[in-house]
């Protein structure tokens, strides 16, 4: 079924680029202050991706004049692995990532808060849209393009500071059980880019954001957290994006 929408959503006004400037300080503080006081080993690694790190493609029937795809956005592109192994919880992938979306703000930092803005409530279902609210550069609206048992995928809409696709999924792993967020994402704009690849700001903010969702997903699997979190970052050049799957 094609999605069909009445209004086109306009983008960042400059009422709310002033208040993304007027909250970042504070994201910034609450983000470093739990970034400190975090005792769980974190594993960096950042290198030169290539073609194969670029998103999977999308649907074409969730693709419309709202969509805000890769290749509309400026810079390079960054393929981001959160992953945590659980030891010791009695859920199966399936189960830890319905309890997951159930209720998103479970896992995410008190600095973000989804609100769903279309769709029943309840379960994420292909088409939902929501609303992530922070106090930085990544209060934007995304569409579901993707759920099945372990794993929802969502896209980015216009109007968010952002450009890509980000996916939350569940395995079982030698006994155990893995949590990964990947994100495949680039600036939205000119002044997105200067915050996020430029600055690196926003970049770390996203990091934060999503090691603390992924020692959520942990803590809401009823296990522990095995050798730290995993962190992925491989840059993707600007010329690769203009031919992106999902164009």
């Amino acid at each position: 079924m094609a999605v069909s929408r009445t209004a086109r959503p306009q983008g960042p006004t400059l009422k709310r680029r002033a208040g993304v400037l007027l909250r970042l300080p504070a994201g910034i503080l609450l983000v470093s202050w739990q970034y400190f006081w975090r005792v769980t080993a974190l594993h960096r690694s950042e290198t030169r991706g290539d073609a194969s790190d670029l998103p999977p493609q999308l649907p074409a029937e969730l693709v419309d004049e709202r969509s805000k795809l890769l290749h509309d956005g400026v810079g390079p592109m960054f393929h981001r692995r959160f992953r945590v192994r659980i030891h010791g919880s009695a859920m199966s992938p399936g189960e830890l990532i319905h309890a997951v979306l159930a209720n998103p703000n479970r896992a995410a930092p008190s600095v973000a808060v989804f609100h769903k803005t279309l769709g029943e409530d309840g379960m994420p279902c292909v088409g939902d849209e929501y609303r992530v609210q922070m106090p930085g550069p990544w209060d934007g609206p995304v569409r579901v393009v993707h759920r099945d048992a372990t794993s929802l995928r969502l896209h980015t809409l216009q109007g968010h500071l952002e450009a890509g696709q980000i996916q939350f999924a569940a395995r079982a792993a030698d006994g155990s059980l893995e949590f990964e967020t990947e994100a495949w994402s680039r600036a939205g704009d000119r002044w997105a880019d200067l915050l996020y690849s430029r600055l690196r700001v926003a970049k770390e903010i996203q990091f934060n954001m999503w090691v603390h969702f992924c020692l959520r997903a942990a803590a809401i699997a009823g296990g522990r957290v095995a050798g730290g979190v995993l962190i992925e970052t491989r840059g993707i050049p600007e010329e690769l994006c203009r031919d992106s799957p999902g164009r």
